[in-house]
């Protein structure tokens, strides 16, 4: 038989996919590593293994012991499913930026989870280091991992993450893009593949209100740089020492917003469903994009799934409280809404038959007309059944062109919703936008319906 002994050993090995819409103007290959795939749904439970394995190793946790650990949510899920296989109880300190899904989770886990200040100094005693640091001081037989300055942190990734994008690219990577939060996997996985081939260039995503750019770049710790933000995961107020700045080429800053709505684009384009920090880290690839070549192989290293944040940046509520969306829905929005984007066309010496046919198997009641590529009219289902009622046998073999429409209106994507009526009609069922990618996409009065 083959299974796993339990669910520790699921751990790593996760694959590489692809991007496509949302890279289709690019020429270089961009790849996420798909960290959602561990147990935990996210890349913490690689380091989170491995400091509770090396703690155990040194002797700094007998059995029965509790493990306190300060966390955002996914350090602390990966130590939560080390605890409950090994014996151990848990206690995680957090912020109180820090979703409300995140939070559960722990608790579900069979965590004990203490909320704590997230505008305060790191060596105020209310700040959640400080308070994970006292409880190790105060519970007998416990560890406090300290994900921050814990250099099996690192290891980890230096240990699996890297060779893993080493033996999935082949070798072909160009770029290693990672959000940086703790430094542990930028780092690890930096060093390792640098170590492969030193030409690999090492970006490290940061955001606005974090320290890490501009120490970066200056070797100043800057406390006017500190400010609060809403992003989860990266950046951070201090400089943990699992970061290895020798290994980073550079650092770019994502705002709140655009890291958001990277998310939300990743969710609604690519299908893929995750966090904040990986919205974040695909936009600031994108503000990069100017350095790419043809050539070049992106991997993108992602935190977590996209069901810790359901409450925040899945949440248009949320979303519109903090400027992040429009009040009003565009052409944009309504396409990304669509299950099924296929642009289904004829040509104008189609059959009508052959029209009929598509209309049919796709059940749709429109469809715009090409002469080549260019757009030269369009049939509704009224113009074909009308003609075929008329004259079944001889009509069927017409072309299109013989009862086809004039072609559809074509609006621009960022059009806001409340425009968009005035051009429907009685005789214009439907308008075609083209994205900016290129491709062409029709939205019909029923997708309007649905969307609403």
């Amino acid at each position: 038989m083959e299974y796993c002994s339990n669910i520790l050993e699921t751990i790593g090995n996760t694959p590489l996919v692809k991007l496509n819409r949302i890279t289709a103007h690019l020429q270089a290959t961009v790849l996420i590593k798909m960290e959602t795939f561990n147990p935990g749904h996210s890349i913490k439970d690689r380091m989170a293994l491995k400091m509770l394995e090396d703690a155990e190793k040194r002797g700094d946790i007998q059995p029965g012991g509790t493990i306190i650990e300060c966390t955002s949510g996914n350090t602390g899920m990966g130590l939560a499913l080390a605890a409950a296989v090994k014996g151990y109880k848990c206690i995680f300190t957090t912020t109180d930026k820090q979703s409300k899904e995140k939070i559960d989770l722990l608790k579900a886990v069979g965590g004990e989870v203490i909320v704590c200040p997230t505008n305060v100094e790191p060596e105020d005693p209310r700040s959640y280091y400080s308070v994970a640091r006292r409880l190790s001081q105060e519970l007998p037989n416990s560890y406090w991992c300290n994900q921050y300055d814990n250099l099996s942190n690192r290891q980890a990734h230096y240990e699996t993450t890297g060779p893993e994008i080493w033996t999935q690219t082949q070798g072909k990577i160009t770029h290693l893009v990672v959000g940086v939060g703790t430094g542990g996997t930028i780092s690890g996985t930096g060093r390792y593949l640098k170590e492969q081939k030193p030409s690999i260039q090492v970006w490290g995503i940061d955001t606005y209100g974090s320290v890490f750019k501009k120490y970066h770049e200056t070797g100043i710790f800057d406390p006017n740089e500190i400010y609060p933000y809403i992003t989860e995961g990266i950046g951070e107020d201090i400089l943990p020492e699992n970061v290895d700045f020798s290994i980073i080429d550079h650092f770019e800053k994502v705002t709140d917003k655009d890291g958001a709505l990277m998310a939300r684009r990743l969710a609604r384009e690519e299908g893929l469903l995750l966090g904040y920090s990986a919205g974040s880290a695909v936009a600031g690839l994108l503000q990069l994009q100017d350095r790419l070549q043809p050539d070049d192989v992106v991997v993108v290293v992602i935190h977590d799934h996209g069901s810790r944040y359901v409450g925040k940046v899945f949440n248009d509520d949320w979303m519109r409280e903090r400027g992040f969306l429009d009040t009003e829905l565009r052409v944009k929005d309504l396409i990304a809404f669509k299950k099924d984007r296929s642009f289904i066309t004829v040509q104008i010496r189609d059959t009508i038959r052959h029209a009929f046919s598509l209309m049919k198997s796709h059940n749709i009641s429109q469809l715009p007309v090409l002469d080549g590529e260019h757009i030269a009219g369009s049939l509704t289902e009224n113009a074909v059944l009308a003609s075929l009622l008329e004259n079944p046998l001889g009509n069927s073999e017409k072309e299109v062109s013989a009862i086809m429409g004039g072609p559809l209106p074509v609006v621009e994507e960022s059009l806001p919703f409340s425009k968009l009526s005035r051009y429907f009609s009685n005789t214009v069922p439907a308008v075609l936008v083209k994205d900016t990618a290129g491709q062409w996409h029709i939205l019909t009065q029923f997708d309007v319906i649905q969307a609403i």
